[in-house]
C-alpha cells in the first residue's frame, strides 16, 4: 500500500460521509480505511472488485453502501451475495448496534470477509457460506440488502423466506430500474419506493429500491 493512501484515505472517507449528512468518528474512519486496504491487497489475488484504487473505492464502495443507512430497519441485517462485503461491512462499521450477516456462496470470499471482521474487530459481523436459496437461519431478518446480486424480481423470489413480516429488502442500483419494477409489480404485487441518492465524488446515478413484501401494499412511488 502506497503511503499516499495513509491518513488521506481516512480523511476522504470522513469528509464524504459527513457530506452525506451522517456522523462518523475517527475509529469508524480507521476501520473503513482498513477495510479498503485489505480489499486492495486481496483484490490482487481474487476477483473482489473491478476498482483497484482505494481512493476511488471511497465513493464507489464505502459511500455508496453507507447511503442505504436511512432505510435500514431493525437490528438484524442480511447482506445477500456479499462478495467483497458490500454493503454489509460499511453498514456494520457505521451501525455497531446492528447485527450483520454476510452471506456468500464462494469460499474464498468468505475467507476474505472473515479476515476483515477479525482484523477490524467487528463483533457485530458474522459470515455464512451458503447459497441464499438454501440458507435457513433460526431467526429471520429485519432488513435484507443486496448490491449487484440479481434483478429485483429474482432477488425477491430468492430471499422471501428470509424476511420478517414487517421487514424490508433494499436493492442498491445504478440507473432507476423501471423494467425490473414493472416485472416486480406484475409478478409479486409488493410495495416499493425508489430513492435517488447522491454520492459525493460519484457522477453516476445511484438508486435505492425499498421493497416491503406485503401484498396488501402494491403501488410504486418515487
Amino acid at each position: 500500500m502506497s503511503a499516499r493512501h495513509g491518513p488521506a484515505l481516512e480523511e476522504a472517507i470522513s469528509s464524504g460521509v459527513q457530506a452525506m449528512g451522517f456522523p462518523i468518528d475517527p475509529e469508524q474512519a480507521r476501520r473503513l480505511g482498513g477495510f479498503l486496504r485489505l480489499l486492495e491487497k486481496w483484490n490482487r489475488s481474487i476477483n473482489l472488485t473491478a476498482v483497484h484504487d482505494p481512493q476511488e473505492m471511497v465513493a464507489r464502495h464505502i459511500l455508496d453502501s453507507i447511503a442505504a443507512l436511512p432505510w435500514v430497519r431493525g437490528r438484524r441485517l442480511l447482506d445477500v451475495g456479499s462478495g467483497a462485503g458490500l454493503p454489509g461491512l460499511p453498514l456494520a462499521i457505521m451501525r455497531p448496534d446492528l447485527r450483520v450477516i454476510l452471506l456468500d456462496s464462494r469460499g474464498r470470499r468468505i475467507q476474505f470477509l472473515n479476515l476483515v471482521a477479525a482484523q477490524l474487530e467487528l463483533k457485530n459481523v458474522e459470515t455464512v457460506h451458503s447459497r441464499v436459496q438454501q440458507y435457513r437461519p433460526r431467526e429471520k431478518f429485519d432488513t435484507l440488502a443486496a448490491r449487484a446480486f440479481a434483478a429485483i424480481p429474482d432477488l425477491l423470489s430468492a430471499t422471501s423466506h428470509l424476511c420478517r413480516r414487517q421487514g424490508r429488502i433494499l436493492a442498491l442500483k445504478g440507473h432507476r430500474p423501471d423494467a425490473e419494477l414493472r416485472d416486480l409489480e406484475q409478478s409479486h404485487g409488493v410495495a416499493t419506493a425508489v430513492h435517488r441518492v447522491d454520492i459525493p465524488g460519484l457522477r453516476a446515478q445511484r438508486h435505492i429500491v425499498v421493497i416491503e413484501p406485503r401484498p396488501e401494499n402494491s403501488r410504486t412511488r418515487e
